[in-house]
C-alpha cells in the first residue's frame, strides 16, 4: 500500500488548525482531556441503534418497505453451510500472490455477522441464534483476523505478533455491534469470547502501541484510507465493549486525535486521490469514528462540524460527473459510485438537499449500516459555511489537481470530460498525470480504466508492470519510448485557467512526468467547449533537445475506426464520438493494443497510439473529441 508521510513542521501546524492539539509529545492521551471526555460519556458502553429488547425501534425498522426482504435473503443463506476457510487458502498469497481465494470464503463468514444479527432483532423468534454463535465460534478459532495480504511474513498468523489491520478491526466493531443488539440472548460463554477476542487482537494492541509498549503499526500515522478505517473501528469497539468510563475516555480522546492523519490525506479543496470507492470505505470511517464520539458525548464532541472535515466529505457530491456517474481515477472500479446512505448522511448533516436513503439492503456491515439508520430525524446541521460549487458548470479541484467540466444540466446528450493533474506519488497511485476521459450521457468513450484485481504484485516494487497501473492504460504521451516516472517530483504544474460558461481552458506543463533528458518542454492544454457543438480539444506541444519519437494516446473500452486520415471514430455503449487528429502535416500512424491486464470492466481496454513517423525537435498534435448523433 502507497501512503505519505507529512513533514513533522508541517504537521503539527495543520493539526493545530484543526483543533485543540491534546496529546503529549509522545502522542498519548492527556489526562485532563481523558477526564473531560470522561464527564460526557453514559455510565455503560453502548453501540449504534438499539438492543433487541427495544422492540419499538425494531418492529419500526421492520416496516420499512426497503427491508421487506430482507428475512427471505436471510433465510437462504442460513440453508447454506459456514464456508471451510483452511490454513491453505490463507497460505496462499504468500506463496503465489492470490489473494480473492481465501478473501472470497472469509468474507462469506464474516458478512454472516451483519445479515444474521439484523435478522434476529427484526424477527426476534431465535431461529438465527445457534447460527450466529456457530459463526462467533469459528470467526475467534481462527489463528488470525490480519487478511493474507497484510500479514505476508505470516508474523500474524504464525502467532509472533498481533497488528491489527483493515480486516481484524472491522471483525472487532462487527461484533462489538453484534454484542450490544443481541446481549444476553447470546450465551455467556460466547459474549466472553466476543469480548475476550476483540480485546485481546484489536483493542489492547492499539493502546499498547499509542502508550510505546508496542511496535507502532505505521497506519496510526498514515494519511490515507487505512488510518480511517483501523482507528474508526478500534475506537468503536472500545466505546461499545469496555465497562470501563475512564477507558472508554482514553479511547476516545486518542481517535480524535489520530482520525485527524486520515483528514490530511485530503487535499484542503477535500479532494480524495484513491477515487471514489476508497472514499466510500476511507471516509466513511471517518463518519463512523465522527458518529461514535459525537453520540457517546451527547453532541459536545463533533469531528464533523469543521472545514477539514466538511471538505471532504463534499467529494461525494462534486466528484459526481452526471448523476450516478463517478470518475474512475486511481484503483476505482469503474462503475462505483458514492454510497447512498454516506451520501444521504452528508446531506443531512451538511443540511444539503438530496434523497438519498440512509437505511441500506444487506447490513453486510453491520455497525456502519446501524450507524446510518440509527441517525436521529432532527440530526443538527454543521455551524461551518457549506458550499457545494461555484458554478454547476464544473468542479474543480485546483490543490488535487483534478477539474470536472460539464454541459448544461439540460444539454442533450449531456457531455463531460475529466481532466487530471496531480503527481504520480498519490494513495493507490497510478502514473497519469495530464491523463483525461471523455463522457457523453453514462459512457466513457475515453476512459480512465481503473485498477487491476489486486495481487501481491499490486503492492510490491512491480507495480507499475501493470498496463493499467502505469501510464500505457492513460491517455498521455509515450515520450522519446518512455512511459511517465514514478514519484513526487513527477507532477502536473497549473500554467492557465480561464472558466466561462461557453468553455473552461486548462493548460498544465507536465514534463517532469517524464524521465527523458532530451525534453525541454511538454504542456498540455485542454479546452471543454460547451453550446451547440460540445467538444474537447487537447493539444500538446512539445521540444526537444535533439529529434525524438513521439506518441499521443487515448483510451477506451470502445470500438475504434479510422475513418480518414485525420478522423478516428470511437463508439460504445450507443454512443459515438469522433477525434479530428491534427499533426500539423506530419505523417503517423495508429497503434491500437489490447491492454491485457485482469482488470474490473467486462471488457479490457484498448490503449490508442497515435504514432508520429518520424523523430522531431518540436511538435504540436491536438486531439478534438466531440460527440456524433445518429
Amino acid at each position: 500500500m502507497k501512503f505519505i508521510f507529512c513533514p513533522t513542521a508541517l504537521l503539527v501546524v495543520v493539526l493545530s488548525l484543526l483543533g485543540a492539539f491534546h496529546l503529549k509529545a509522545a502522542e498519548t492521551p492527556d489526562a485532563a482531556r481523558v477526564r473531560e471526555i470522561a464527564a460526557w460519556l453514559p455510565e455503560s458502553p453502548a453501540g449504534f441503534g438499539w438492543p433487541i429488547s427495544d422492540r419499538a425501534h425494531w418492529d419500526k425498522l421492520a416496516a420499512e418497505p426497503a427491508l421487506k426482504g430482507v428475512i427471505q435473503s436471510v433465510n437462504k443463506l442460513l440453508a447454506k453451510p459456514l464456508a471451510e476457510v483452511p490454513d491453505s487458502l490463507y497460505l496462499e498469497y504468500s506463496r503465489n500472490g492470490n489473494r480473492t481465494h481465501w478473501q472470497d470464503a472469509e468474507n462469506d463468514r464474516r458478512g454472516r455477522i451483519g445479515r444474521f444479527t439484523v435478522a434476529e432483532a427484526l424477527e426476534n423468534k431465535g431461529r438465527f441464534l445457534p447460527a450466529i454463535e456457530k459463526t462467533i465460534a469459528v470467526l475467534c478459532a481462527e489463528k488470525t483476523w490480519v487478511l493474507p495480504a497484510h500479514d505476508g511474513a505470516l508474523k500474524n498468523f504464525n502467532g509472533e505478533e498481533i497488528e491489527p489491520d483493515l480486516g481484524a478491526t472491522t471483525v472487532a466493531a462487527e461484533l462489538a455491534e453484534l454484542d450490544f443488539i443481541l446481549g444476553e440472548k447470546l450465551s455467556p460463554a460466547t459474549r466472553r469470547l466476543i469480548h475476550d477476542n476483540v480485546r485481546r487482537r484489536v483493542i489492547e494492541p492499539f493502546r499498547a502501541m499509542v502508550e510505546g509498549r508496542q511496535k507502532e503499526a505505521w497506519w496510526l500515522h498514515a494519511t490515507m484510507n487505512w488510518n480511517a478505517v483501523c482507528v474508526g473501528n478500534t475506537i468503536f469497539a472500545a466505546l461499545t465493549l469496555e465497562p470501563s468510563r475512564a477507558d472508554r475516555a482514553w479511547f476516545a480522546a486518542a481517535g480524535e486525535y489520530f482520525i485527524r492523519y486520515s483528514l490530511l490525506g485530503f487535499t484542503t479543496d477535500g479532494y480524495c486521490a484513491e477515487g471514489i470507492g476508497y472514499w466510500n470505505y476511507g471516509y466513511g470511517h471517518d463518519i463512523l469514528l465522527f458518529e461514535t464520539l459525537r453520540r457517546a458525548t451527547g453532541g459536545r464532541l463533533d469531528m464533523f462540524d469543521s472545514q477539514a472535515a466538511i471538505q471532504p466529505a463534499l467529494f461525494c457530491l462534486r466528484a459526481e460527473i452526471f448523476p450516478e456517474i463517478y470518475p474512475t481515477i486511481s484503483d476505482c472500479a469503474p462503475g462505483t459510485q458514492a454510497s447512498s446512505s454516506l451520501k444521504g448522511f452528508v446531506c443531512r448533516r451538511l443540511g444539503l438537499a438530496g434523497d438519498d436513503s440512509l437505511i441500506p439492503t444487506t447490513f453486510s456491515d453491520l455497525h456502519m449500516d446501524m450507524m446510518f439508520v440509527s441517525l436521529e430525524e432532527n440530526v443538527p446541521h454543521v455551524q461551518q459555511m457549506v458550499t457545494v460549487n461555484a458554478s454547476p458548470l464544473r468542479s474543480y479541484f485546483p490543490f488535487g489537481g483534478v477539474l470536472i467540466t460539464r454541459t448544461a444540466a439540460d444539454a442533450q446528450p449531456p457531455v463531460a470530460a475529466v481532466l487530471k493533474g496531480g503527481n504520480n506519488d498519490e494513495p493507490h497511485n497510478h502514473n497519469d498525470v495530464a491523463s483525461f476521459s471523455f463522457i457523453v450521457g453514462t459512457n466513457l468513450l475515453v476512459c480512465d480504466p481503473g485498477g487491476e484485481v489486486y495481487t501481491k504484485r499490486t503492492f510490491g516494487p512491480h507495480r507499475y508492470d501493470s498496463g493499467v497501473l502505469n501510464s500505457f492504460g492513460h491517455a498521455v504521451p509515450v515520450v522519446a519510448g518512455e512511459l511517465q516516472r514514478t514519484g513526487r517530483d513527477a507532477h502536473g504544474v497549473i500554467l492557465e485557467t480561464n472558466f466561462t460558461d461557453a468553455a473552461d481552458t486548462w493548460r498544465l506543463d507536465y514534463h517532469s512526468a517524464y524521465a527523458v533528458k532530451t525534453l525541454q518542454q511538454l504542456e498540455r492544454t485542454f479546452v471543454f467547449a460547451r453550446g451547440a457543438a460540445p467538444s474537447l480539444t487537447v493539444t500538446d506541444a512539445v521540444k526537444f533537445s535533439k529529434p525524438e519519437k513521439f506518441e499521443s494516446a487515448l483510451v477506451t473500452w470502445g470500438t475504434v475506426k479510422q475513418l480518414d486520415e485525420h478522423t478516428l471514430e470511437i463508439t460504445d455503449g450507443g454512443s459515438t464520438v469522433r477525434v479530428a487528429v491534427d499533426t500539423q502535416g506530419r505523417s503517423y500512424h495508429l497503434k491500437v493494443v489490447k491492454i491485457d491486464e485482469d482488470v474490473h470492466s467486462e471488457r479490457k481496454p484498448y490503449h490508442v497510439g497515435i504514432v508520429l513517423n518520424s523523430k522531431i525537435s518540436a511538435a504540436t498534435i491536438t486531439l478534438r473529441i466531440f460527440p456524433v448523433t445518429k
